[in-house]
């Protein structure tokens, strides 16, 4: 029947798929594909894939329970998402997050990994299923997390492509590793703005997007080593949920994803979003406060470097006069001097390109709590173009001014 409702099951998983440095890594693959050959999940979601050679890996083992797949390629390493479906995949898309990390935080190695959002278009059934894998990035210290403003850029560039890009959707299907709890600021940002509801917080009344009634009939996940062996499938657990998809008969509702009929839903937007907001200023202070040490610290250098050029001209000037620096000596400062210059020459361009991003975010943010206040006075604005009055005419009193 046309109405009669579909069962997925989906599953998602933080691979922890670093060759060489992640602990038994290629028998943890190997058991991965051994879960997920039994076909008893419909779509699979997998994060920290960082080898292609190990998605490869993986569509060999499963091309007969899940022929459909697709990875998603960016940034130096990857973005390390990837996408198993019994169902036949249309489309897909990929989004690189405009901000992710440090690139001299080597040791946490975000900024390599190119952290994304990937969209696959899949037709379940009569429907069409917009299904969105992603990764944000990771929270190393919760009580002093520097990157949470990064992270509530990411939530607010990951809400944005998901509605801008699901309004032909029937049903929305996100999962990935979101390095948040529930009640996180850009978790909630997420929920709020795109109507997402959490599976995990409401298994038994999750309801869905406008055109499909989405229940989230079951949920579990992994519990720790696997049994017979001496190792969990990831150093993060695994997560299955059974959703239910049904088309509704009647669409009397509007397809308007972001329109919001109940004042208490949008004036507690306008705070999370003045939250948000927040929490990018703070980023925005900081950009501007490293930018203006590294060019301070490169003045320093440059200082440095010329008068070393001016100490060194010495002998060419006063005919006779030794050389105040031995050479060796001379040598290491001029390298000294350059290395600083070339350091805080690439931190510039870096946290200026940081500042623009962070910039960027918080002036659509502006805009967004702007047009919900207009939404709660109830405001409602001409948006028709100016005429421009006739060659000669003097514009009319009653004209709309500017």
């Amino acid at each position: 029947m046309a109405n009669s409702a579909v069962s997925i099951r989906v599953f998602s998983l933080n691979c922890w798929g670093i060759r060489y440095l992640s602990k038994e890594c290629a028998q943890r693959y190997a058991m991965i594909g051994d879960l997920l050959s039994n076909g008893e999940h419909d779509i699979v979601l997998l994060q920290e894939v960082w080898s292609e050679k190990d998605f490869i890996g993986l569509k060999k083992k499963l091309v007969f329970s899940h022929p459909h797949s697709h990875y998603f390629k960016s940034g130096v390493i990857g973005s390390g998402l990837a996408i198993f479906s019994k169902h036949r995949i249309h489309d897909t898309f990929l989004y690189r997050y405009s901000l992710n990390g440090y690139p001299y935080m080597a040791h946490h190695g975000d900024w390599f990994g190119g952290k994304a959002v990937g969209m696959a278009i899949i037709q379940v059934g009569n429907l069409t299923a917009n299904v969105y894998v992603t990764h944000l990035h990771a929270e190393y210290c919760r009580e002093k997390d520097s990157y949470l403003p990064h992270r509530v850029v990411q939530a607010w560039e990951l809400q944005q492509f998901i509605r801008h890009t699901s309004r032909g959707a029937d049903a929305v299907i996100l999962g990935g590793d979101l390095n948040m709890h529930p009640q996180d600021l850009g978790t909630r940002l997420l929920r709020s703005y795109t109507g997402l509801r959490d599976a995990y917080l409401e298994t038994s009344q999750f309801d869905g997007s406008l055109k499909a009634e989405i229940r989230c009939d079951f949920m579990s996940t992994t519990k720790g080593s696997v049994p017979d062996k001496p190792f969990p499938y990831s150093d993060h657990e695994a997560l299955t949920a059974d959703l239910r998809l049904k088309p509704l008969i009647s669409q009397e509702t509007t397809h308007d994803n972001d329109s919001t009929h109940d004042s208490s839903k949008v004036a507690e937007l306008v705070d999370i979003l003045t939250e948000a907001r927040t929490e990018v200023k703070v980023g925005l202070h900081c950009a501007e406060r490293m930018r203006y040490t590294a060019t301070r610290t490169g003045i320093m250098g440059l200082a440095l470097l010329i008068l070393e050029l001016a100490i060194a001209a010495v002998p060419w000037l006063a005919l006779g006069a030794e050389q105040p620096f031995p050479r060796t000596s001379f040598y290491l400062l001029a390298a000294l001097c350059c290395t600083i210059l070339i350091t805080t020459f690439l931190l510039y361009l870096f946290y200026t390109m940081e500042l623009k991003s962070l910039q960027g975010a918080e002036d659509q943010m502006r805009l967004a709590v702007g047009g919900l206040q207009e939404r709660l006075r109830g405001v409602s604005v001409d948006h028709t173009p100016l005429r421009k009055p006739p060659e000669g005419e003097e514009p009319s009193d009653f004209d709309t001014e500017e």
